[in-house]
């Protein structure tokens, strides 16, 4: 069974581009031209990769994006967007989107990406047999759930393949590059900004004071530790 993308963008030339592109790449596509079609089709039924675009008719897909994440949905999102600002791609991974691609893209790349993305969160949600604890925190594998002190975290798709590693391996220092691999699939092009905005995040997330984290410590000059 093909996997599932659901493009969202309010320009029909778009549209059409992307869905070929996803079927060369053997991907099912469905589309949503406005953020209230792609809200309801989001929560209709799943998908394994959202392509979004910024700047739709009726609302910007950031907003998309942060009502998603709310939610706990923890779909791989993927901004496709004209707009090319540093400001716009750290603000969307900010929110919880999982990569950034701007137009014009190249058909084959932006077809790679996608698929590299589905199969990076299927990898990181493939279930083991044992739940894994390290100290409050703990990971059910059954329901892909991550809790501390029993309370349950809601975190995107790279939030959980980051705390995961953390998690699975404590006190360990890992490099950006090391990180990166693990969580991006690939150490081609390592982005330090990206790195910084997920640690950010995941200690906002997980930290009692972010601005004194306790469990996610910056080795300066290698990385970042995790400390239970």
């Amino acid at each position: 069974m093909s996997d599932k993308v659901l493009i969202v963008d309010d320009d029909p030339a778009i549209l059409k581009l992307l869905t070929k592109v996803m079927l060369s790449n053997d991907l099912l596509p469905a589309t949503a031209a406005s953020g209230r079609e792609a809200i309801s089709k989001i929560y209709e039924e799943s998908y394994d990769v959202i392509l979004m675009d910024v700047s739709l008719g009726d609302m910007e897909g950031f907003e998309i994006i942060r009502d998603v994440r709310a939610r706990g949905i923890n779909t791989p999102i993927m901004i496709v967007s004209g707009r090319s600002e540093d400001y716009d791609s750290l603000y969307g991974l900010s929110l919880g989107a999982d990569d950034y691609i701007t137009k014009p893209f190249r058909p084959l790349v932006l077809g790679a990406k996608v698929k590299a993305l589905i199969r990076r969160n299927k990898t990181n949600a493939a279930p083991n047999s044992e739940n894994v604890r390290c100290g409050p925190f703990s990971y059910s594998p059954s329901t892909m759930r991550f809790y501390k002190n029993n309370e349950e975290l809601i975190l995107s798709a790279k939030e959980s393949a980051m705390l995961l590693l953390f998690l699975t391996h404590p006190q360990q220092i890992f490099t950006k590059e090391m990180i990166y691999e693990h969580v991006w699939g690939n150490t081609i092009a390592i982005d330090d900004n990206a790195i910084m905005v997920y640690v950010n995040r995941l200690r906002g997330k997980i930290e009692d004071d972010n601005k004194k984290p306790q469990h996610i410590l910056t080795v300066r000059g290698l990385g970042y530790r995790f400390v239970p």
